[in-house]
């Protein structure tokens, strides 16, 4: 019954919301917070599961001893579907099994796996949200999302549970420590509506290219924008020597229609590399980088290069999830793209790498460069701080403690070690000198992430029980793939690497609702932008800007300005 009432409270909220987010006055409109008055259920819903603050020397009162609840409790937990070819079931297999297994025998909680689609969570999250019908345990790379259910009422306040309940929950602090837990902590209400997930490596994005492409061209890698320039020319007017009769299916470079991410270190390389924190952060709102001084220019030199056939003719027309592009760099038909700091290295056999290898020969391999240079002549890099997934409650949730408990079970060093490596023999051997070399894996052994991330929704990237053996092992956790190709790109993403600083300035009113809206706002303005004539470049960009400034944009960045001021006055660097 409360689940009905939440969900029905929900949807109404964001129906109205939806209605204001229509037009361009939609986030000057008061925040639905307000709408937490509706009921009166939902309102005390979280005070009512709040341990009391003055709570007894056990704050379970009983319900918990020596770890284990005494009556079993039940949870649903969000897992990723990333619907891969020949991959494992997300909800059933040999991971989820010792999940279960393990949390059942050490907490007495009972685990069930609710599969989210990867490439749409945003929108299956929001449904799932409104209908009341999420996972008890939730994450999310979207935080505007989780803020506008917050203010609905419909996410739980972590803020009256992680330090209550710190003494049974070793391993999330040890892990995630004060910097990731209280990351999202608002600075004046106290509040925690998410805790931020921890990456282990703080590796993005790598440009990639065909070794065996610049060898038969007698190249060197290039390490400028010119240089790269001139190396898509030497594949656009060689596409007979490297492709054959398959010279017509020649791609020089390759992006997706999500340009601002997989052209990331391009465009970062147009940013002043001294930008201010203050700056920085009032433009940031989009993690890419729309609305950042230099994006522009960076974008009229893809256009550039779209224009004078060095580009994927059809990028802008295969949304996310699907494989053409893939199936393309697999294929032998690209050469050069910009992606995922690892990407032709993933999914074993079924790798870039692995494909390309089998097809064409050893030599033909995808390796890291670095050629996109900033003002200083450097390369840098921008990151976010050690932070990754948001793992939040909704006010569905009638088990956050067990759901607390989850986390922490998953957050214990042998629990990640597991998770990312599996059983020797089976998903991975030990090497002479005790470092961990992944092999490829058959059946319900797959792995459908990377290190099994979907899993570890604390950590992300390769955290072994013993830092000196994960140092060891990074380079041979992909299988098949050679390990110096692997430490070079770890090399390159490490290369003037800038990491950016937690501005905790409270919540963004303005924000709410509008990640999605705003997304697909920006996608859509950079393949317009790439894709069109070079004389009419600046009329669309400027077209599609304007668009999403008056859409909301604009809104976020004059409050993020204003809460700036009020917080740290006029200083233009946190320290």
């Amino acid at each position: 019954m409360k689940k009905r009432i939440i969900a029905l409270v929900l949807a109404c909220c964001m129906t109205l919301s939806m209605v204001a987010c229509g037009g361009s006055e939609a986030t000057t409109s008061e925040p639905a917070a307000e709408t937490k008055t509706e009921t009166a259920e939902t309102e005390t819903k979280a005070e009512e599961a709040a341990p009391a603050a003055d709570a007894a020397a056990d704050p379970t009162n009983g319900e918990v001893v020596d770890g284990k609840f005494v009556e079993t409790r039940k949870i649903t937990v969000e897992v990723y579907d990333r619907g891969n070819d020949g991959g494992s079931d997300p909800t059933n297999n040999m991971y989820t099994e010792y999940i279960k297994q393990g949390v059942l025998a050490d907490h007495n909680i009972e685990v069930e796996f609710v599969a989210v689609p990867r490439w749409t969570e945003v929108e299956q999250i929001n449904n799932l949200l409104a209908a009341g019908d999420a996972p008890d345990v939730c994450y999310t790379y979207d935080y505007p999302t989780i803020q506008t259910y917050a203010n609905m009422g419909g996410v739980i306040d972590l803020g009256q549970y992680v330090d209550t309940y710190k003494d049974l929950l070793p391993n999330l602090w040890a892990w995630l420590g004060d910097t990731n837990i209280y990351w999202d902590k608002d600075p004046v209400a106290g509040t925690i509506w998410a805790l931020e997930g921890k990456l282990a490596v703080s590796n993005r994005i790598n440009t990639f290219v065909r070794q065996d492409w610049l060898d038969k061209l007698g190249l060197q890698a290039p390490t400028t924008k010119a240089e790269f320039e001139e190396m898509l020319i030497a594949f656009r007017d060689n596409a007979d020597t490297l492709l054959g009769a398959d010279a017509d299916k020649m791609i020089p470079y390759s992006v997706s229609y999500d340009v601002g991410w997989r052209a990331a270190t391009l465009i970062e390389s147009f940013i002043d590399p001294n930008i201010s924190d203050k700056e920085y952060y009032i433009n940031g709102f989009d993690d890419r980088k729309f609305t950042q001084n230099g994006t522009k220019e960076a974008v009229r030199l893809l256009n550039k290069w779209y224009n004078d056939g060095l580009m994927w003719n059809d990028f802008a027309l295969y949304g996310s999830g699907d494989t053409t592009e893939d199936d393309m760099m697999k294929a032998g038909y690209v050469g050069a793209f910009t992606h995922n700091w690892d990407y032709p290295f993933r999914n074993g056999e079924d790798s870039i790498n692995a494909n390309l290898q089998r097809l064409v020969g050893e030599d033909a391999v995808f390796v890291a460069i670095d050629p996109f240079e900033d003002s200083k002549g450097t390369h840098t890099k921008f990151v976010s701080g050690p932070i990754d997934r948001k793992v939040f409650f909704p006010a569905t949730n009638e088990e956050p403690l067990a759901s607390l408990m989850y986390l922490d079970w998953i957050s214990d060093p042998e629990h990640i070690q597991y998770l990312q490596i599996g059983d020797e023999g089976v998903t991975h051997t030990v090497l002479e000198d005790g470092a961990i070399q992944t092999m490829a894996a058959e059946g319900d052994a797959i792995q459908n992430s990377g290190m099994n991330i979907d899993y570890t929704m604390t950590c992300n990237g390769l955290k072994l029980a013993d830092a000196d053996l994960t140092v060891k092992s990074r380079a041979y956790t992909y299988a098949g793939i050679e390990p110096a190709i692997v430490e070079e790109a770890d090399k390159i993403c490490n290369t003037d690497m800038k990491v950016g600083k937690n501005v905790n300035v409270g919540a963004i009113s303005a924000e709410e609702g509008m990640g999605p809206v705003l997304s697909e706002k920006r996608d859509i303005a950079y393949d317009m932008a790439v894709s069109a004539s070079v004389d009419e470049f600046d009329a669309v960009w400027d077209g599609y800007m304007s668009d999403y400034l008056s859409s909301g944009g604009q809104a976020i960045m004059d409050e993020r300005a204003e809460k700036w001021a009020a917080t740290f006055g006029d200083a233009d660097m946190l320290p």
